[in-house]
């Protein structure tokens, strides 16, 4: 069959973009390498926590070996299902500073990547439960509301925080991010607002014009005569090739969308070379300028009865159970992180350069620790403008294999000592009341490493990503070589194709990336319907 336009990827941004193309009459194909986001447990905000460990609903990229990280491997887990990201994430949502989108106008020439231009397509996405001013609005399809759930340990988290000199924030997207406060999140009722539930079913259902195939690995897209014209793919071990009379939208994220472009022909010519493959357009930047938040935890043990340890067993299971059926209440509408905070950890008045993620119960990466889950709470420090960049490339020329991600954590210095001043800084926290009366014990870093140079060293062991790679496809001047996209969005040497999710960015926002790819795929459904 013939499309107008295919969108490789069903993530969030291919969701949006797939949804507002359908909406202005177009016949779209949306090719999806994961299953359906119809599994009960997506909808249900602490049901994520049961899907990030399975290989049914993520991709898990294991990293190089990390020499800063005393060899370890990391893996860079990202969504594989309908709705990508938004289906299986913590719903936190963020927009980041105002000051985050100026390297993107400086990056483009272009004034429609600033701040005060991204602004209002922020608000008419979203439906604000609580807020509607000059910096939010009401009845957009991006559900936005307060946590209807919010347990003992992050609310002695946020009392502790302001005690430690952290001061209240009520709106992390408001006029200034930094302060301690509950997260808002995309959920509605009780239930996980995705970006498939908000945009794409909804557009399926309306207009008849999406065609939605799940289980569909892209092998490349098809290019002649210097047009982008179909692609390749495989589903249930039959391969096909679908064509598009119109443009081909890469929505497939940060790791898998160069994967594809550098199968495709598009990349370094040496690295393709090297594995066999013609290349079509020599772009020095696809697979560059990898950047993804990262975050090292302080872990402690707390007294009996505090957080969510044991609400997912027993009896405690059943009674969750049936509160969130009837009432979309109670342990099941948590997301896991209700609160957090902002700051600089040199000088709590200054601009934020570390998001802070109060998890109210023991949580590490199974490749750091054998350690039992218990009573516990974690706090995660993130840096929110991170200066390391890793890369993307490719391991061979078989679509079937996983790409070679090099994160480089710590490649930046600053990185690693912004890291060292959030560990400080949630230490203070637990030493504040009311934490301080229920902290039992601190297990990590733990009491006796104290220097600088042993929490480095804690930092090295535990640091582990925070689900948001950007920038391997990184939009630019035309003159910039390093640039693979124009302002745009366009390929550059490639008619008909364009990138439309975060591997676009320039730089990492300060915060959770959802909600702002969701805004580069609305500005690339506005470029292609504009053509």
């Amino acid at each position: 069959m013939t499309y107008d336009y295919i969108v490789v990827g069903g993530g969030s941004s291919g969701s949006l973009l797939a949804a507002r193309l359908a909406y202005a009459g177009a016949k779209i194909l949306v090719l999806e390498a994961g299953g359906s986001d119809k599994n009960p447990l997506i909808s249900m905000p602490a049901g994520f926590v049961k899907l990030l460990g399975t290989e049914k609903f993520m991709w898990f990229y294991q990293s190089t070996v990390q020499q800063r990280l005393h060899g370890r491997q990391p893996v860079v887990p990202t969504g594989k299902v309908v709705g990508g990201g938004s289906s299986v994430n913590a719903m936190v949502y963020i927009r980041g500073q105002a000051g985050d989108y100026t390297p993107w106008v400086e990056a483009t020439d272009d004034e429609g990547w600033g701040w005060d231009a991204l602004l209002p397509i922020f608000k008419e996405m979203e439906d604000n439960n609580r807020l509607q001013d000059e910096l939010h609005s009401i009845g957009g399809p991006w559900k936005v509301s307060d946590p209807v759930q919010i347990c003992d340990l992050s609310r002695s988290y946020v009392l502790a925080a302001q005690a430690a000199g952290i001061p209240f924030n009520n709106d992390f997207n408001g006029p200034r991010q930094t302060g301690a406060g509950y997260f808002q999140l995309s959920v509605e009722n009780g239930r996980r607002c995705s970006a498939s539930s908000a945009f794409l079913r909804p557009a399926m259902k309306a207009t008849g014009n999406i065609d939605l195939l799940t289980g569909c690995l892209v092998h490349k897209i098809v290019i002649e005569n210097g047009r982008a014209t179909g692609v390749q793919y495989s589903r249930k071990g039959v391969t096909e090739t679908v064509k598009a009379n119109s443009e081909i939208a890469l929505c497939a994220g940060a790791i898998a969308t160069p994967k594809i472009m550098m199968l495709s022909g598009i990349g370094p010519h040496f690295h393709l070379k090297e594995h066999g493959i013609e290349t079509l357009v020599d772009h020095e930047g696809v697979g560059q300028n990898l950047q993804d938040h990262t975050e090292v935890p302080v872990l402690a043990f707390t007294k009996p009865g505090h957080g969510y340890f044991g609400q997912d067993k027993g009896f405690n299971q059943i009674r969750n159970g049936l509160q969130y059926m009837m009432f979309k209440s109670g342990p099941v509408a948590s997301n896991g992180v209700e609160a957090g905070s902002f700051f600089h950890p040199d000088d709590l008045s200054q601009e934020a350069t570390i998001q802070q993620f109060c998890v109210p119960s023991v949580y590490l990466d199974p490749d750091t620790t054998d350690l039992k889950p218990t009573y516990g709470l974690t706090i995660n420090s993130c840096v929110l403008r991170p200066g390391s960049r890793g890369s993307v490339r490719l391991a061979n020329n078989n679509a079937n294999t996983q790409p070679l991600v090099d994160p480089n954590y710590f490649e930046d210095p600053e990185d690693l000592r912004l890291s060292v001043g959030g560990l400080k800084i949630a230490r203070k926290i637990l030493d504040q009341e009311p934490l301080r009366e229920i902290i039992t014990k601190e297990v990590f870093p733990g009491p006796d490493l104290q220097d600088d140079a042993a929490l480095e060293d804690h930092a090295k062991k535990f640091v582990k990503t925070v689900y948001h790679p950007v920038g391997t496809v990184r939009m630019g001047r035309e003159d910039d070589s390093r640039a693979v996209l124009t302002a745009d969005l366009k390929v550059k040497g490639i008619e008909g194709l364009r990138v439309a999710d975060a591997s676009a960015m320039p730089t990492i926002i300060s915060g959770n990336t959802n909600s702002t790819t969701l805004v580069v795929a609305e500005r690339a459904a506005r470029f292609m319907l504009n053509e």
